[in-house]
């Protein structure tokens, strides 16, 4: 029996709402863009991300 992760590929701040998604050919984080704009957020801010107890990353089959 073999047991896959996920990751996530996409995650929002609940408090200033910067959005990001998983670039998997930099291998890292990158600022989502909506109607030409970044969604920066606020830069000060201590980023809470909406992935929590929720987001299981265990894949049963």
């Amino acid at each position: 029996m073999s047991t896959d992760l996920r990751t996530p590929t996409a995650r929002v701040c609940e408090r200033c709402g910067r959005a990001e998604y998983w670039d998997d050919e930099l291998e890292a984080w990158q600022i989502d863009h909506e109607d030409g704009e970044k969604q920066v957020g606020n830069p000060h801010c201590l980023h809470e991300w909406d992935i929590n107890g929720t987001f299981n990353p265990v894949l049963e089959e």
